[in-house]
């Protein structure tokens, strides 16, 4: 479900580069660079880690494995007589 979701935001990010491109001018003097500039910096941001999240999986270490629970040996308990 969460890959659905990266790829949505990847998708809408292309579109969003896609329809600003023409419009920004970094080379603009002013608060309209800047704007530029900034702007697509973000842009790249949100397209970078859209695809770090797409690419790579970061469940490392935060969940236990099922493989753990496994390993486990379950002792026999004895009723007191």
């Amino acid at each position: 479900m969460r890959r659905n979701r990266y790829l949505l935001c990847l998708l809408l990010c292309v579109a969003m580069l896609y329809f600003a491109l023409p419009n920004l001018s970094p080379t603009e003097p002013g608060a309209a660079g800047v704007f530029a500039i900034a702007w697509l910096i973000f842009a790249f941001l949100v397209l970078a880690g859209n695809l770090t999240a797409l690419l790579f999986n970061h469940n490392y270490g935060n969940t236990p494995s099922k493989e753990q629970g496994r390993n486990l040996k379950k002792g026999r308990i004895r009723a007191r007589s």
